[in-house]
């Protein structure tokens, strides 16, 4: 395996620039120049991307900027040790020491690995302290080496070339004849979007506070380079559990009955003794937040609602969860879709009078071939011979994707509400949801009852020799015969009625109805900026893709462009009254360009947690403005994603332009005036504290960092 770092990746008391946005593009220099990336400015957008998403500055001086990249060609590692240091959004100060870790976008378990490891070192005071001192590029690459590829002492086994999270309660200390208190057990998952960098830092900051409280601690990373989960009896025996995660937890029923602390992973770098006492807090108080679900032992979860997530806060996660697995069907679906027009016309999905029942693309996939090419009669909007049969071929795929975003968005919700036993029922009711024309609607309604039927059915007492049977045969057949049954039987009509009407009223929309509608559309998209109402607009555009033309398409192109509102408003903001903005708020205006050019409202984030009372208003009036001027328009859009890059995919590109040039000004103007209203600098705000799921008060103390997310 070819090394992950060579002296020409190590930059050693360097000046790389006065933000963290010079020092990775520097940094992403070093790795291009190697060959080990196609493109310096490719890999380095990814990485502000990401740190866009959150700071990656840790305590004691470090950063870790990090990405998978499509442009990585091989694992990589730079390091820079800044001098002067620049700040990464770490809660005590700017940082010296510097690693962009540059994975490739399907890296290998072996290199993800490394790099975890790498991660894993850095919590060591020892390894920290060595960097520092480093005389030369070849002291650092040795260094860096001896963590990745340590050299097995004798007798040990390979499994220990990656340091092990934890020591397990298994391992019990000598029988003595006095009597001792009990020592006390927690278990814990770590995990992060990536899983390389963060799951694995967080797990050994744990285990180090809990040596220093004198607890047994199990951690499960549920990271890139694979995990292994825990022991069952390790969990049955521990006193409490703590999820320190950014995304869901794989298996979570695991834990059912267990006292739970969660929090996301920078919480634990940041404070990990806290978490382990409020674990430890958690397993004495009866009347703690528990793991919901029924254990393996059969045991009810018997959580009161102390320490339970909000309503709001459960409705929010089971339909984001939904969501989130429904964007990828989407995006392939709508981009393959778009792809069907481009080169076959919009005519495609039309009807094709040769064939009774079948559109042109159908008909020519199941009759054409490359070497048959297809011949019609002239149509406008239609291409025949190679340009049209690529096209029916584009189209054909981009429909069979898109007939999985309802089942898929169901699916996912029954998931979130109940793990895996609510996916088969929440599929079908999906599908079922599809079949009575109920459509994204009756996949909404159908996945919360899949999932709490599932739910319900899965902590039913059963006899011991038909528990086996519960969930697969028991949970599948009944939740999926009552979700499914009621959606066909009572609310199926209904809804696909409500739905209809809705159609209807759109196609119909001209004027100012459409003004009123781009409107709505646009202030949905920046209410909450990825959250449940912009993805509930979202899903409502791309259920029309498949159309040629019509209503359907003005709303798709109405929500992009007001989407792409927030980052560039506040890129531009930050770029005007720079004052105004804190440092790293400012770099992640930088960021915002690009972020807000390819449709990727979350890009504003940042600063909407930063300060939700002046930001949010502000976009949502640039991005009601953006919207009522494309809808007014008429600006059609085929494709359900891409901002600028899928222009091909529009008609009336021109306004569109011009509407999402107004809107950010609007926004701009509108953010800019609000934080000049009662104060005259930026105030202090947590860099990172953009993952509102995970929020928490922190107690002030010099000990004690603020709250982040990785």
């Amino acid at each position: 395996m070819s090394a992950l770092i060579t002296p020409e990746l190590v930059a050693l008391d360097s000046d790389l620039g006065s933000d963290k946005a010079a020092v990775v593009r520097r940094l992403a220099g070093l790795v291009a120049d190697a060959g080990r990336a196609t493109g310096a400015d490719a890999l380095a957008g990814d990485a502000l991307a990401r740190e866009a998403q959150a700071a990656t500055g840790l305590p004691g001086g470090i950063a870790i900027p990090h990405c998978r990249s499509a442009a990585v060609t091989q694992a990589s590692l730079a390091f820079g040790r800044l001098d002067p240091g620049v700040d990464f959004g770490a809660p005590d100060g700017p940082a010296d020491l510097v690693f962009l870790i540059a994975a490739p976008a399907a890296g290998d378990a072996d290199h993800l690995t490394l790099l975890s490891a790498l991660a894993r070192a850095l919590v060591r005071p020892d390894f920290v302290a060595s960097l520092r001192a480093a005389g030369s590029a070849a002291d650092v690459v040795r260094l860096v080496e001896e963590v990745v590829s340590p050299t097995p002492a004798t007798g040990a086994s390979a499994a220990t070339s990656v340091p092990a999270p934890a020591t397990s309660p298994a391992a019990a200390a000598p029988v003595s004849t006095d009597k001792a208190p009990a020592r006390r057990s927690i278990v814990a998952v770590s995990a992060c979007p990536t899983g390389i960098a963060h799951t694995y830092m967080a797990a050994d900051k744990l285990t180090a506070a809990a040596q220093a409280e004198g607890v047994d601690l199990v951690v499960e990373t549920q990271g890139s380079s694979g995990s292994t989960p825990l022991d069952p009896s390790v969990i049955r025996n521990a006193d409490a559990v703590i999820f320190a995660v950014d995304v869901g937890v794989k298996d979570r029923d695991r834990f059912a009955g267990k006292p739970v602390i969660q929090s996301g992973t920078k919480r634990a770098i940041n404070e990990p003794e806290v978490m382990i006492r409020e674990a430890l807090a958690a397993a004495d108080d009866p009347n703690s937040r528990k793991v919901p679900g029924s254990g393996a032992a059969g045991e009810t979860a018997a959580a009161s609602s102390a320490g339970r997530p909000s309503t709001g806060a459960e409705i929010r996660r089971w339909l984001l969860t939904g969501v989130s697995y429904m964007i990828p069907f989407v995006a392939a679906g709508g981009l393959l879709i778009a792809l069907g027009f481009l080169f076959g016309g919009y005519q495609i999905v039309s009807d094709n009078p040769a064939v009774e029942g079948q559109s042109y693309a159908l008909s020519w996939v199941l009759n054409n071939s490359f070497f048959d090419l297809p011949t019609a009669d002239p149509v406008s909007g239609l291409n025949d011979g190679f340009l049209g049969y690529l096209g029916a071929v584009c189209t054909v795929l981009g429909q069979a994707a898109f007939g999985f975003l309802v089942p898929a968005l169901a699916g996912y919700i029954g998931y979130a509400i109940a793990d895996r036993p609510g996916i088969v029922p929440g599929f079908v009711v999906g599908a079922v949801s599809v079949t009575v024309g109920a459509g994204f609607i009756g996949g909404l309604v159908g996945g919360i009852i899949a999932g709490f039927a599932a739910l319900w059915i899965s902590r039913w007492k059963l006899p011991t020799g038909v528990r086996g049977l519960q969930p697969v045969v028991i949970i599948p057949l009944l939740a999926t015969l009552i979700s499914s049954g009621l959606m066909a039987v009572l609310l199926g009509r209904p809804l696909a009625a409500a739905l209809t009407g809705l159609g209807n009223w759109l196609n119909g929309l001209t004027g100012t109805s459409a003004v009123l509608l781009g409107i709505i559309l646009g202030l949905m998209m920046c209410f909450d900026l990825g959250g449940p109402v912009n993805k509930a607009a979202y899903v409502f555009a791309t259920t029309g893709l498949a159309a040629g033309s019509g209503a359907p398409l003005i709303i798709m192109a109405t929500v992009m462009a007001a989407g792409m509102v927030p980052p560039l408003a506040m890129a531009l903001s930050t770029a005007v009254r720079p004052k105004l903005y804190t440092p790293a708020e400012r770099d992640n205006g930088k960021a915002a360009w690009l972020l807000g050019l390819s449709f990727i409202s979350e890009g504003a984030i940042p600063f909407a947690a930063a300060d939700p009372l002046r930001v949010i208003p502000s976009m949502m009036l640039g991005g009601a403005t953006t919207g009522a001027i494309v809808a007014a328009s008429g600006v059609e859009l085929r494709a359900p994603h891409g901002g600028i890059f899928v222009f091909f995919a529009m008609s009336g590109v021109l306004m569109f332009v011009v509407a999402l040039v107004i809107g950010t000004i609007v926004g701009a103007v509108a953010v800019t005036i609000a934080k000049s209203i009662g104060r005259t600098k930026a105030d202090a705000v947590p860099e990172d504290a953009v993952d509102m799921a995970h929020a928490h008060n922190v107690t002030p103390a010099s000990t004690v960092s603020a709250p982040a997310r990785a």
